[in-house]
């Protein structure tokens, strides 16, 4: 692949991320049926869909993270002036949005429970507007549950002066690879820090570092960037067929590192078995998947809870709009974008962390 295919196919594959980011976030079952039988069989659906796909979508974006923040990353003495500019470049695309966004969903919530017709929707009584609360909101995202990725994003990205140096050598790559997997068969809780996430972010920036000789053979082209062959779709299906075993094997036992695998290798062969040369060109609207990711759970949550109160539901009716629902969010994320890009491109910028 050449960069321009290289860049579409990231964003192709962050889209549909995106989307099924949606499924997981839009379970309404209990909500429209309440505690029947008839809820027991749609929670079961609903959950059947989106914990299957969801395994995917939030490992995929902390490896794809991962893959471009030590893509092309400088050597020797040049790592520290790389890793300065790939630092402010992402207070610009990950800490002002996580800031912003952080804030603006507490505003939102302050807003909405003091109108009436709007607070028993919201459902979280009158939230206290004081500076406590909007520092302890902007810092631990209280009222932006989905921004746990971004925050456990931004540790990763400054724990990177340690993990360079550890991941840029083969011997010590494989050393940390292994003892990042230990933590996850040990279920060792690291202060702050999600050791699976950690798993997923280092695995892709060591494949970014990584290649040696074979890389070399290929004329210094990353594996992962290498233009799609019969050799790598095979391998690419072999590696999800794996992941579809592991998260049986998670399913049955109980057994989280069997999760962690299946998500890894999931990504990973979904990423090799489909050829970016060959992928059309992104439109538009999917090159909002930030925005979209960002904005998608207020729009859930108001889809969700007015059309509990709205949509006279006795069987399946929350299904079917539980399968609508990453349409219907990016229906309503789209139409926003184009209004804040035609009316506010300021504030567009910072939402969207400057990303075009």
């Amino acid at each position: 692949m050449n960069e321009k295919q290289f860049r579409n196919k990231v964003t192709w594959f962050s889209f549909a991320f995106s989307l099924l980011v949606i499924w997981q976030h839009s379970y309404n079952a209990q909500l429209f049926l309440g505690m029947t039988e008839g809820m027991e069989q749609v929670y079961r659906a609903e959950h059947a869909i989106g914990d299957l796909l969801g395994q995917v979508a939030v490992p995929g974006f902390f490896m794809i993270s991962g893959y471009l923040f030590y893509r092309n990353f400088g050597s020797g003495e040049e790592w520290r002036d790389t890793l300065a500019g790939k630092w402010r470049r992402r207070i610009r695309s990950v800490l002002v949005p996580y800031i912003l966004w952080n804030f603006l969903y507490y505003l939102g919530y302050v807003v909405a429970s003091r109108l009436p017709w709007v607070r028993d929707v919201v459902g979280k009584g009158t939230i206290p507007f004081t500076v406590e609360s909007a520092v302890d909101a902007v810092l631990h995202y209280t009222y932006n549950y989905v921004f746990w990725y971004l925050y456990q994003l931004i540790l990763l990205i400054l724990l990177a002066p340690l993990l360079y140096p550890v991941l840029k050598r083969c011997w010590s790559r494989w050393l940390f690879l292994f003892v990042a997997w230990c933590l996850v068969l040990m279920n060792v809780n690291l202060p702050l820090l999600n050791e699976d996430a950690l798993v997923y972010y280092a695995t892709a920036a060591a494949v970014a570092l990584g290649g040696g000789a074979a890389r070399e053979k290929r004329g210094g082209i990353p594996v992962a960037e290498q233009a799609g062959s019969r050799g790598s779709g095979m391998i690419g299906a072999a590696m999800l067929l794996l992941a579809v075993l592991t998260y049986w094997c998670g399913l049955r036992f109980a057994y989280v590192p069997g999760f962690v695998s299946c998500r890894v290798l999931a990504v990973s062969g979904l990423w090799l078995a489909v050829p970016g040369e060959r992928l059309p060109r992104t439109r538009d609207f999917m090159r909002n998947n930030f925005f979209l990711y960002a904005v998608h759970f207020a729009i859930v949550r108001l889809i969700n809870k007015a059309g509990a109160r709205l949509i006279p539901a006795t069987g399946w009716e929350p299904f079917a709009l539980y399968l609508l629902m990453p349409f219907l969010a990016l229906a309503v994320s789209t139409c926003l974008a184009r209004i804040l890009k035609r009316r506010v491109p300021l504030l567009w910028r910072l939402l969207n962390g400057g990303r075009n």
